[in-house]
């Protein structure tokens, strides 16, 4: 929401939406220096709570540096050493959202990272996966990580961006299963509803892309209305775009509504 106006709060607000959960995401540049993800985690813990509290939304975060800005490990060290002292803010969930965009050693070194400091300070994850064809290898390589360290459970982690290839391993293999809407990328709301009907709706959520590119923070809604369209109960939509980011984000002690 860093990247939104505040029409977006009152939108949501308007279409019945109940919270926000924001990743750490790349700022549309290359942050230079570790100072601005300090500033950033800021503007995450503490301003952006606050304008989402005038239109009535309670706001949570993730915090991390995207896989995006991991080629750097020098940097991503310097902003992994900053994130402890914000864990223990009011609206912070966990780490996130951490994973792979090129699938580079590098990225994978500064993913082993995030992984160890969710392990060690108990946090929960939350994934970003590589888009197009370096996909499904990603979510796989991802996956390998989060399993090969015993102190990480698979129900507390959600992989992000699936999508009709990938989305059986990770239910497969113990994790939720996240599907980020978009209205001309990635997975749209009649690709996540033929999802939902091949694989099932449980552990998989819905989200809204809100971002500096083309985005709908609607987009969830919009999906409710095209499952609607093939009709789903309103029970079973309930289930999918409300009850199941509930029951998975209130593992955190800190997620609570209303």
């Amino acid at each position: 929401m860093v990247s939104r106006t505040t029409d977006d709060y009152r939108d949501m607000v308007t279409a019945g939406c109940q919270a926000v959960c924001e990743p750490a995401f790349w700022a549309g540049f290359d942050r230079s220096s570790a100072a601005g993800f300090h500033d950033y985690f800021c503007q995450l813990t503490d301003y952006e709570p606050k304008r989402a509290a005038k239109f009535g939304l309670p706001h949570f975060c993730w915090l991390c540096i995207n896989p995006k800005e991991s080629e750097d490990v020098a940097l991503a060290t310097d902003v992994i050493a900053l994130i402890p002292k914000f864990l223990d803010r009011a609206n912070v969930l966990g780490i996130g959202e951490i994973g792979l965009n090129k699938n580079s050693r590098n990225e994978m070194k500064v993913l082993e990272m995030h992984v160890d400091l969710a392990a060690r300070t108990g946090q929960m994850i939350l994934v970003h996966t590589p888009h197009l064809e370096d996909k499904l290898k990603g979510t796989r390589l991802i996956m390998d990580v989060l399993k090969a360290d015993s102190r990480v459970r698979p129900e507390r982690c959600i992989i992000d961006h699936v999508e009709e290839h990938t989305v059986k391993e990770v239910l497969d293999r113990g994790f939720w299963a996240g599907m980020t809407l978009y209205p001309e990328s990635k997975c749209t709301a009649a690709r996540a509803a033929d999802i939902v009907e091949i694989y099932g709706a449980e552990r998989i959520w819905m989200n809204s892309a809100c971002d500096w590119g083309v985005s709908v923070p609607l987009a969830v809604p919009y999906a409710a209305l095209e499952m609607r369209r093939r009709g789903h109960s309103a029970e079973a939509i309930d289930r999918l775009i409300y009850q199941n980011p509930v029951r998975f984000l209130s593992q955190s002690g800190k997620f609570t509504l209303g």
